[in-house]
């Protein structure tokens, strides 16, 4: 099954939990939509837009979302995108993105 990655402050996450929903990040919010990331993409995602960020969470989803446009982004990339709230129901797994020696140590079921 092919996973999709949000990254976003654990304290984010709990959040949506409390809810049930998840509404984005404030520059998700500015966009329009929520950015996710490929397997092959989240890994540049955390040092491109996470640089030096502790206290992350990584959240993975099955790639049927609603709303999953996919959209060209970074060097005409295409980069998934939903459009509107993420069920928090949806996430397959949550995990923490823990910061070590200044890079993002990211857990065995992403591949590298």
């Amino acid at each position: 099954m092919e996973l999709l990655f949000k990254i976003c402050p654990a304290a984010e996450w709990r959040e949506a939990a409390r809810t049930g929903h998840y509404g984005g990040s404030a520059a998700d919010r500015a966009d329009g939509f929520i950015h996710l990331s490929a397997a092959g993409q989240v890994r540049e995602t955390a040092a491109r837009h996470f640089a030096g960020m502790d206290g992350l969470a990584l959240v993975a989803f099955p790639a049927d979302l609603d709303r999953l446009k996919w959209e060209p982004s970074r060097g005409g990339a295409l980069f998934p995108h939903v459009y509107g709230r993420l069920p928090v129901d949806r996430a397959l797994w949550v995990k923490p993105l823990p910061l070590v020696d200044g890079r993002h140590v990211f857990p065995p079921e992403v591949p590298a």
